[in-house]
């Protein structure tokens, strides 16, 4: 079992930036694809960005393309995403979640963070 645990989010105005956080309890996290997940209130939950267990793989959604960064720091089990010229319509619920088995789907997931992003 990994717990994961968000942070990061707030309230910041169109224009602005922010810098998720997600904290993995496992001893494996290096071992781990992460991702970044979304969703809004009425909406389907979206990708936003993943990568994989050593770094070398990155992929984006089309909402995040050119606006935001995925990383991760394996010694401080910790996956970024760094966020940047928001958007109201990035307004949501930020997920971090880990699958231990590259390539496959999502296994763990933490209870999210909420980003507001005002006009």
């Amino acid at each position: 079992q990994v717990e994961l645990v968000e942070s990061g989010g707030g309230l910041v105005q169109a224009g602005g930036s922010l810098r998720l956080a997600c904290v993995a309890s496992t001893r494996t996290f290096s071992d781990n694809d992460m991702g970044w997940f979304r969703q809004a209130p009425g909406k389907e939950r979206e990708f936003v960005a993943g990568i994989s267990w050593g770094g070398e793989r990155i992929y984006y959604g089309d909402s995040a393309k050119g606006r935001f960064t995925i990383s991760r720091d394996d010694a401080k089990n910790t996956a970024y995403l760094q966020m940047e010229s928001l958007k109201p319509e990035d307004t949501a619920t930020y997920y971090c979640a880990a699958t231990p088995t590259p390539g496959t789907q999502y296994l763990y997931w933490g209870r999210g963070t909420q980003v507001t992003v005002s006009s």
